[in-house]
């Protein structure tokens, strides 16, 4: 069977958790932060220190390189960018996840795996759930901010595929050193667009919260989800793993309404339900356990 075990649906659901919640944090320290001073400052705490205690993962120095520049620059850079006033954070969570359906497309054509009619129905339902949040898009979601969380859903899914062409790698190593190709271009970036003033100003004006804020993006967000996320990815078919994500927009919604109060009207409501009945189809089949190679229940 397809179904994640109930252990592996736990650790996707807590990978959506923290990425879905990260959304309102992105928004909330973009208040002091420069996008790419912050994109920068991320992903030199996924490096360090953790690069001291994890060996270099034996893959080609241009695996890493490419899921690095991919997640680090193509991802989050270009997503802080447009969550810096061209998109709300909800919205955000929500169009991002087109990846989804990208990972998907790109495992079928590349990878040779099957799509089969269930899936193909339960991603319509999702799909559903997305047409009704961006038939219902606001003043505060641009053309631009929408089209460049669309640049980085796809640099997600690239990462994705880069990712599971090393099943054999450690996914916590491969993060951490793939890190350290993410710092250069966007500490250029950041220099360029922002100047080093600000960049200088703002780590020098760091409170405490906006510390906790950038370490939540460093060791929650980016070490803990992508290492288990790439490690569900290199047991199970895209298929199964990469739609758990739809669930992401459900968190991201509800922490931008809680926190930031970012409007929930029922049409917000109703795509979240359809997104997790598009979950529940695909993921669930029969509602029935399987069990996992070593004999525990799933």
């Amino acid at each position: 069977m397809n179904a994640l075990s109930w252990r592996h649906a736990l650790l996707a659901l807590a990978v959506v958790a923290v990425w879905g919640t990260n959304f309102a944090v992105i928004k909330s320290a973009l208040a002091h932060f420069p996008p790419f001073t912050f994109a920068t400052l991320r992903f030199v705490f996924a490096f360090l220190p953790a690069a001291f205690f994890l060996k270099r993962p034996q893959v080609p120095w241009r695996n890493l390189a490419a899921y690095g520049v991919l997640i680090g620059v193509g991802q989050f850079g270009v997503l802080y960018f447009a969550m810096n006033g061209r998109i709300s954070p909800g919205l955000a969570s929500l169009v991002v996840q087109s990846q989804v359906f990208i990972t998907i497309g790109l495992s079928v054509w590349l990878g040779g795996e099957r799509l089969v009619l269930r899936q193909g129905l339960a991603l319509g339902l999702a799909a559903a759930g997305l047409g009704v949040i961006l038939l219902n898009l606001d003043a505060t979601t641009t053309s631009l901010g929408l089209a460049l969380v669309l640049v980085a859903a796809l640099s997600w899914a690239l990462g994705n595929m880069v990712q599971r062409a090393t099943p054999e790698a450690p996914s916590l190593a491969f993060v951490v050193w793939a890190s350290l190709f993410s710092i250069p271009p966007l500490l250029i970036l950041a220099v360029v667009f922002e100047g080093a003033p600000a960049m200088i100003s703002a780590v020098a004006t760091m409170t405490p919260t906006l510390w906790a804020e950038l370490l939540y993006q460093s060791f929650g967000n980016t070490l803990f989800g992508y290492a288990v996320w790439g490690w569900l990815l290199a047991r199970h078919p895209a298929s199964v793993v990469s739609p758990w994500a739809l669930l992401v927009p459900v968190f991201g919604l509800t922490a931008s309404a809680l926190a930031l109060g970012e409007p929930l009207p029922p049409w917000k409501l109703a795509a979240a339900a359809l997104v997790i009945a598009g979950l529940a189809m695909n993921s669930l089949p029969g509602l029935g356990l399987r069990r996992d190679r070593d004999g525990a229940v799933g």
